[in-house]
């Protein structure tokens, strides 16, 4: 589903008589002043008085770079319903010669996430309003009274809600639009939708290059996403390739115009690909002998995976009976680029990195965020060698048992110690073995926040930046102005 972006409505010396000296002092009587002199000392005075004062409010603006052309501030909300969870944005910004002028810094920008996301409200839908209430109150605590019917509010669902059917999504976002209406902002129903994968490439795509100070610049000098969400992974960045309309995107962003590769891969989210790896392995258990056990390399040994089963039911727990946990790193890897390669012997393309969807050559410098991030930063990886550090570090966690894990990392939950272990190769097997990264390529970095002044990496940042720039967007050859 394509989101449709609306326009929020987004530099006289007295004259001096030498006297003769005398051993007498004389004295000429003094003439009184004429009224016209007295009053032009009294303007005078006056004048003097208005021009300090008017000098005194001034201070703070002629002293404080303060620019004449700025406007007053607006504000604008955008709410990234994420698989995980729901995060607020709150932007303050204004508007200079003209032009949108953002911060995303101290009071011009705040944030809140709550947990789960709207997806997990499929079977209750009306729940969705809690989480969604709680987002809004943050929202206007942070907006004056006085501009919250002038501020827009957005909500944009990604892929969670992708997932879900399409009667499924609309009973949610009824009910979140419910919600929106009677929160005091600016809304419109279409405000509060379920966007596309490439949408959310797109905006990300546009958070890091504005981070970077390469938006609006040269094309080529620009820097490409990889994002790992939970439900969906992003790929985005210039290619001086034919790429397929599907996969191709136009923004225009001053006067730089930028051909863009963008996909989402649905399903191969870390938590969805996870999920389906379980799903795998169960069926195999599901469909084996008694006496022959299926093992897990992707869980560290000693978890249990009949008590720890996802599903509560007897069955479940009878077929996961023959399930045991093995962590493997290797075996992990194997595992998992099978599942990124399932699909690839049907590509009708010259190249299929993963499954069968064109991916042109890599181009430029990437920044791989998210669970990219997350992963990474679990196992203390150095930012320029983390990609090569990645394997002898999964490796290592990989084979420690689940016990110990959970001693050596005590503070840390112990739904993401699970998952480790499947990350580290789920990175390797999709960065490495499918898109083609080389171990100690420098092109690739990890990151949560990009540029001098370490702006978040959130997609809902490019998202408002479009939003309220003089940026055209071509959706799938249709462009239309998204101005402020």
């Amino acid at each position: 589903m394509k989101s449709e972006m609306d326009p929020l409505m987004v530099q006289i010396s007295p004259d001096h008589h030498q006297s003769l000296p005398s051993a007498y002092t004389f004295t000429k009587p003094k003439s009184k002043p004429s009224i016209p002199f007295l009053l032009l000392i009294l303007t005078s005075l006056v004048s003097v008085a208005v021009t300090f004062g008017f000098m005194f409010l001034l201070y703070p603006f002629l002293f404080s770079g303060w620019n004449w052309s700025i406007s007053s501030y607006r504000y604008s909300v955008v709410i990234d319903a994420g698989s995980s969870g729901s995060r607020v944005h709150v932007f303050r910004y204004w508007y200079q010669s003209g032009k949108p002028v953002y911060d995303f810094s101290g009071d011009n920008y705040a944030n809140l996430k709550l947990n789960p996301g709207l997806s997990s409200y499929a079977d209750h839908p009306e729940e969705a309003s809690v989480s969604v209430t709680k987002l809004v109150d943050f929202a206007k605590g942070r907006v004056p009274k006085a501009m919250l019917k002038k501020s827009g509010i957005r909500l944009m669902a990604t892929a969670g809600m992708r997932l879900l059917d399409v009667d499924v999504q609309e009973q949610i976002l009824d009910v979140t639009r419910r919600v929106l209406r009677s929160s005091g902002f600016k809304f419109r129903d279409e405000w509060a939708s379920v966007i596309s994968g490439s949408d959310e490439g797109i905006y990300a795509w546009v958070t890091a290059n504005y981070a970077l100070g390469s938006l609006g610049g040269d094309p080529l000098k620009t820097t490409g996403i990889v994002e790992l969400g939970g439900a969906s992974a992003q790929v985005t960045f210039v290619s001086s390739e034919n790429v397929p309309p599907e996969f191709f995107r136009t923004i225009s962003y001053g006067n730089v115009s930028y051909k863009i590769y963008t996909h989402s891969f649905l399903h191969l989210g870390q938590n969805e690909a996870h999920e389906k790896l379980w799903t795998s392995l169960h069926n195999s258990a599901a469909s084996s002998s008694e006496d022959e056990i299926v093992t897990d390399p992707c869980t560290p040994k000693g978890y249990n995976l009949d008590k720890n089963s996802h599903k509560d039911s007897s069955e479940e727990s009878r077929l996961t009976g023959s399930l045991q946990a093995a962590g493997n790193f290797t075996k992990c890897r194997s595992a998992t680029y099978a599942m990124l390669q399932e699909g690839n012997e049907k590509c009708p393309y010259k190249h299929c990195s993963i499954g069968s969807t064109f991916t042109p050559d890599l181009q430029g410098h990437f920044l791989a965020t998210s669970n990219f991030y997350y992963t990474s930063k679990f196992f203390e990886l150095d930012e320029k060698d983390w990609l090569a550090e990645m394997i002898p570090a999964g490796k290592r966690y990989c084979k420690e048992k689940w016990s110990e894990l959970k001693a050596e990392h005590p503070t840390t939950k112990e739904e993401y110690l699970l998952g480790y272990c499947f990350s580290s190769a789920y990175i390797i097997s999709m960065l490495h073995d499918s898109l083609g990264f080389a171990l100690d390529d420098g092109r690739i970095e990890f990151a949560s926040k990009a540029g001098e002044k370490d702006i978040p990496l959130e997609w809902a940042l490019g998202a408002f930046i479009l939003k309220t720039s003089s940026a055209t967007f071509d959706y799938s050859g249709i462009s239309r102005k998204m101005l402020g």
